[in-house]
């Protein structure tokens, strides 16, 4: 199913739809390869590689099958360069009204700074429209400033911290709300 066809950013065409299960091969691919890029300096090998294999291809085809997570799925050339998932809040974060979750959000290198992050991010927000949902939360790690950045431009706020296990490390993320996810960022 496409949610809204081919977008042109930069030299980078990309087109957006909606994941299913045939995507887990190429989800866990990408989430790896992201994640190491991003985040694999930060730990121990026997952490890094206790979180990964956490993700394998039967995980990601259950989540993608799961009716209350939505994968938002960027195509560049017939490949999967990023997603965003979005599900039913699992974070200790107190919001008034229903909200979701923003539970991860990856681009691939290549497709950093090409507009998919924030074509995501914008699926996410009608997704949580359509949900009814007066807020999204996310967390992202505190060290994560290019992350952060974006997060703030488009309207969340810092609410808390929590502690997110990469095998036995724990790192401090931040916990993040937009309220008023049916309106554009600068309006919310």
């Amino acid at each position: 199913m496409r949610d809204g066809g081919p977008f042109c950013f930069g030299v980078m065409v990309m087109d957006y739809r909606l994941g299913g299960p045939a995507d887990a091969p190429a989800v866990a691919a990408l989430f790896e390869a992201s994640f190491v890029a991003t985040f694999g300096h930060l730990y121990a090998a026997e952490d890094l590689a206790a979180f990964l294999g956490q993700f394998g291809a039967e995980r990601w085809a259950a989540e993608l099958a799961d009716p209350d997570l939505v994968f938002h799925i960027a195509e560049h050339a017939g490949r999967i360069v990023g997603y965003a998932k979005v599900g039913p809040p699992s974070l200790p974060v107190e919001v008034e009204g229903p909200a979701l979750e923003l539970r991860q959000l990856y681009l691939l290198t290549d497709a950093q700074g090409s507009g998919a992050g924030q074509a995501l991010l914008d699926r996410v927000f009608a997704t949580a429209a359509v949900r009814g949902a007066a807020a999204v939360i996310l967390s992202v790690y505190i060290d994560n400033h290019r992350a952060r950045r974006f997060y703030e431009r488009n309207g969340f706020e810092r609410v808390g911290r929590y502690v997110f296990m990469v095998g036995s490390h724990a790192d401090e993320d931040d916990l993040m709300v937009r309220v008023a996810v049916g309106l554009p960022a600068d309006a919310g």
